[in-house]
């Protein structure tokens, strides 16, 4: 076997037993660390909004779900996090529009506006929640994207001393188009790979 040929082989070996890895990973990761049923705020995980401005079907299903939860009264508030990470528009403002639209008063919708990834969502998502002496949360995304998300929210709870109560809920894909899903359940096997070998040791919690 010529060593071009053999050294493909081991490349491949290694980027499936990575990708196997996250995989699993996936499918343990933890739900939640606590067994209760109300919590002191619900935080949003941000995505990105259109070219012009405008919640994208995907954002609006987080939104919808989140101000269903604050009106099932598991939560009396809404944390809703990301800057501008994708075009110019800042996702937590465009979040909080539509949450005070659908019904949520604005002295109960808290911004966090620097948050350009998901380990800074939950970096600073559980900052503000500590300045306000405010110690559970339950957090929403896309299903795709929890998995990801509890890892890091686990990691960054402990990891801070917070002692953060928290669980995840996975946001119904009512307006997301069932292909977008797919691509983006696909896409955050990466980003999970990505966050296991390098983003979890690189990143911090720092300001």
């Amino acid at each position: 076997m010529r060593m071009a040929t053999r050294a493909l082989l081991v490349f491949a070996m290694v980027v499936a037993s990575v990708l196997l890895w996250a995989i699993v990973a996936r499918s343990v990761a933890p739900r939640a660390n606590t067994s209760r049923a109300t919590f002191d705020a619900i935080v949003l995980l941000g995505t990105p909004a259109d070219s012009d401005g405008n919640p994208t079907p995907e954002m609006l299903d987080r939104i919808s779900e989140g101000v269903h939860e604050y009106q099932r009264g598991i939560a009396p508030r809404l944390i809703v996090t990301g800057a501008a990470a994708h075009n110019q528009f800042v996702e937590a403002d465009v979040m909080a529009r539509v949450a005070h639209a659908q019904g949520v008063p604005e002295s109960h919708i808290f911004e966090e506006i620097h948050a350009l990834d998901t380990i800074q969502n939950a970096c600073n998502s559980n900052r503000l929640l500590a300045d306000h002496d405010w110690h559970s949360a339950e957090v929403i995304s896309s299903a795709a994207h929890l998995p990801r998300a509890a890892m890091i929210f686990s990691e960054v709870s402990s990891a801070n001393g917070t002692n953060l109560q928290w669980r995840v809920h996975a946001a119904p894909a009512n307006l997301t188009p069932g292909a977008y899903s797919t691509a983006a359940s696909l896409v955050e096997v990466l980003k999970t790979a990505r966050y296991l070998l390098w983003a979890r040791w690189t990143e911090s919690c720092n300001p």
